[in-house]
């Protein structure tokens, strides 16, 4: 999907790194324009940060789509990866409980014990309020949170794509057989899928206080840490 967005601009021919410049400087501008006029400067290293992540999370899928299309496997490791978008549905889910998570649960649950903090094997601060109004006010302006879930949703649909590709990657070992020239370059990108997720390590301070939060993200690394990772040991094994 990110792939075809890239390719559809009207009149323009992109590369790689003028797409993933573009999209920096549109989601970076918009940060500091709406820090600027509504005074929120200290949200904007929480929001560079995902923008951060978000650019990295793109680079990923673009080397992963050229990559994948040179590499000689099974058309059903292909049909999984790019024709079934159920990475769309992933993100969708992640968006959806993410926003729920923001909105519902985070404002009821502020103040007192979290459930989730007891499955953490450190303590953390209970925080006075929500995550929303802790970066942008009591009074979010709706500008904000505007760019703020067009972030959200650019993070958690290549979130998706992470775990779908770490689960992809895992039954082409299980069940395919890729050529032995291919097995090498298959291994660099399961590492690069590694790689992004531990980049996504970088929001990690800016929800440090939130519980539910922090293990969803720390879950979701450590998930497709040990799929790829497996996925890459099964494939060094059939050597």
């Amino acid at each position: 999907m990110y792939e075809s967005i890239v390719g559809a601009l009207p009149g323009a021919t992109l590369s790689k790194r003028a797409a993933i410049g573009l999209q920096i400087a549109v989601f970076e501008v918009g940060v500091l324009l709406f820090a600027w006029i509504y005074d929120l400067w200290s949200a904007v290293p929480a929001g560079t940060a995902a923008v951060g992540v978000a650019a990295v999370g793109s680079y990923f899928m673009l080397k992963l789509g050229g990559e994948n299309r040179r590499l000689d496997v099974a058309e059903s490791y292909y049909r999984l990866l790019f024709g079934s978008s159920i990475e769309v549905v992933l993100g969708v889910l992640a968006f959806v409980a993410l926003v729920t998570h923001l909105f519902v649960t985070d404002p009821a649950t502020v103040g007192g014990p979290s459930p989730a903090a007891a499955l953490l094997p450190f303590d953390v601060a209970t925080p006075d309020v929500p995550i929303v109004e802790d970066l942008f006010g009591p009074a979010p302006p709706a500008a904000v949170v505007f760019l703020a879930l067009l972030v959200l949703w650019d993070l958690c649909y290549r979130i998706g794509t992470s775990w779908w590709t770490a689960v992809v990657s895992l039954y082409r070992e299980l069940r395919l057989s890729p050529g032995p020239g291919t097995r090498l370059r298959f291994r660099r990108l399961d590492a690069l899928n590694v790689g992004f997720a531990l980049a996504q390590l970088a929001l990690v301070p800016f929800i440090a206080d939130r519980p539910v939060l922090l293990l969803a993200m720390c879950g979701h690394v450590v998930a497709v840490s040990v799929v790829s990772l497996t996925a890459i040991a099964l494939s060094l094994r059939a050597e």
